[in-house]
């Protein structure tokens, strides 16, 4: 590394003031200090000496991501190879196809490299737009203000394409990045300063702009001809029988798709491209929460608020069989837990540090408003059977709220105490 590290002082004076490049030194800066460590220090006299600095913080959540990176493609590949191997198609069509047979890796379910490679013929370049589009927006935002890039692109870049489907055209997810990045980032000041999370505002974008290629049974396997409903859009379109009890009905449902309960834990179910796997998200999980990134009371009460909810209304759809139309009433608790995106929601949306509260009491409220508004979508409205996305997008608006009612409970208990 040390020829590099020459090669950066040498052309730094192009990029200082006075330089020639002078004002694209964000950029410069933002590569230096992705290969080494900032040299400059606060010149005042107090320091706070912390090894877990912003830079430090994005790459480790990017790193708890890696799972479910990895099942994006996995998975993929293996929904797209079984759709073909039931539709008895030997090759993919396109570059893929080319891609895939100049490997020698073909197109069987039963390849783990098949089915690997195949997926991330479908993820990979959906990633490239994010994190070249996202990227270009954070250098020329970080230009035009005149202040350091933010690390905050990376995470961004990396949520964001595990919320889509694979069949997606790329050209949307440059649009959809765009929006998120510019409008759900940039306009309030950029990375710490934005309300809203800038991935699910960008899905949130996409979703009601393009609903036909976000919403669907034939956008979640990338084969032409292949349509398969997700567990939750089977379900909300499901027929209630008089007679036949709630849980051999929800039974008979989960067949009709061929889906089990280890399945949609597992992960190896139709979905977007990273939310599928519960426990790929249990184990990013596990890496936020030892690192002290992630806020394990968020991830507790929105994952408590959902299940108690749920619960809730399972049983109203129990109690009163004969009288309800809504067959998503029917849908049992801890089936809520492994199907849809309230895994990969809770864990890395819903602790967003800048979007949610900053109060450790109001965390607790906070995540229990997403999880009970997730199952409150998802139920009550069977039309839009995925609700974790606009449920954070709630939760993001009213932690502010939260955090001052908070904050406000406090002062009044140590006026109170005060005054005894």
């Amino acid at each position: 590394m040390k020829p590099l590290r020459s090669f950066l002082d040498r052309i730094r004076p192009l990029f200082e003031k006075g330089g020639k490049l002078e004002k694209l030194y964000p950029l410069y800066e933002g590569i230096d200090t992705f290969f080494y460590t900032s040299g400059e220090v606060t010149p005042g006299p107090s320091h706070v000496r912390d090894s877990m600095d912003l830079k430090r913080m994005m790459i480790t959540v990017v790193i708890a991501l890696v799972p479910c990176m990895f099942m994006a493609m996995w998975n993929t590949g293996y929904q797209a190879n079984l759709a073909m191997q039931s539709l008895d198609i030997s090759t993919a069509p396109g570059w893929r196809g080319a891609v895939l047979e100049g490997l020698g890796v073909g197109c069987s379910p039963d390849s783990f490299w098949s089915n690997f490679v195949h997926g991330a013929l479908y993820f990979l370049p959906i990633y490239l737009v994010c994190m070249v589009v996202g990227g270009a927006w954070e250098v020329l935002f970080s230009c035009v203000r005149k202040h350091e890039i933010n690390e905050g692109f990376f995470v961004t870049g990396a949520l964001f394409p595990l919320t889509l489907p694979p069949t997606i055209p790329l050209w949307q997810v440059a649009l959809g990045i765009s929006f998120g990045v510019v409008f759900g980032k940039e306009v309030f000041g950029g990375t710490g300063r934005n309300f809203l999370n800038p991935a699910l505002t960008a899905r949130a974008f996409l979703y009601f702009a393009y609903p036909a290629h976000m919403s669907g049974d034939s956008i979640w396997t990338a084969v032409d001809g292949f349509s398969r409903a997700t567990p939750l859009g089977a379900q909300a379109v499901a027929t209630i029988q008089q007679g036949v009890s709630a849980s051999q009905q929800f039974a008979e449902t989960m067949q009709s798709i061929h889906v089990t309960w280890s399945q949609a834990f597992l992960g190896t179910i139709q979905g977007s491209l990273g939310e599928t796997s519960a426990l790929a998200c249990l184990i990013g999980a596990a890496i936020l929460i030892l690192t002290g990134i992630g806020s394990w009371r968020i991830m507790v009460s929105t994952l408590l608020g959902a299940y108690v909810f749920s619960w809730l209304l399972y049983g109203v759809g129990v109690t009163h069989l004969d009288s309800i139309s809504n067959p998503m009433f029917l849908m049992p608790p801890h089936w809520h837990l492994v199907t849809g995106g309230l895994a990969f929601g809770l864990v890395f949306m819903a602790t967003d540090p800048v979007s949610a509260s900053m109060t450790e009491t109001g965390k607790w409220y906070y995540g229990a408003l997403i999880g009970i508004m997730t199952i409150l979508i998802r139920v009550v409205n069977p039309a839009y059977p995925e609700g974790v996305m606009l449920a954070i997008l709630f939760g993001n608006v009213f932690a502010p709220l939260i955090d001052y009612f908070v904050i406000q409970a406090n002062i009044r208990r140590r006026l109170a105490r005060n005054a005894a």
